[in-house]
């Protein structure tokens, strides 16, 4: 039996409304990326170059802890990542995610949500840094009918 997670970072709840909207309406697992250091209003300010977030989006290798690991990744048969888009791609945090588990042999969807950035470039990103999963086309979710959109996805 296919069992399926839905992986995500949210730092302004956007995302984690789309995430808990998938999972439940697919039947998936829902895990949250959470950083082992809560960001705080200031580390979030983008406008800011000395900001945390805009710290970690300016170093390419900086992979920030995570809170939890996954219980048991290897369960799972389909994962759904999802985040907000960060400066045209995921966040950091997102790629110390896709660095810790194996995906190999995995179906891997991508959904995020943004303000203005498209997901193409994160799409990009994301297969660098897990190259061994299957990608699937992934999704912008700002105004998408989240919950159809995730049964047909699953589905392919």
């Amino acid at each position: 039996m296919s069992k399926t997670l839905v992986a995500y970072f949210s730092a302004s709840g956007m995302t984690a409304r789309a995430a808990e909207t998938i999972a439940k309406s697919i039947g998936a697992d829902l895990y949250e990326i959470r950083p082992e250091t809560p960001y705080t209003s200031a580390d979030l300010d983008w406008m800011n170059q000395r900001s945390r977030s805009s710290m970690e989006m300016n170093d390419p290798a900086s992979r920030p802890a995570i809170a939890e690991p996954v219980t048991d990744m290897a369960q799972y048969d389909t994962v759904l990542v999802g985040f907000p888009i960060w400066w045209y791609v995921e966040p950091r945090i997102v790629d110390t995610f896709l660095e810790s588990y194996n995906f190999s042999g995995k179906s891997m969807i991508p959904f995020a949500t943004s303000g203005s950035s498209g997901i193409e470039k994160a799409v990009k990103s994301l297969n660098a840094h897990c190259p061994a999963a299957t990608w699937k086309p992934g999704k912008l979710l700002n105004h998408t009918d989240v919950a159809s959109w995730a049964k047909t996805i699953v589905n392919k």
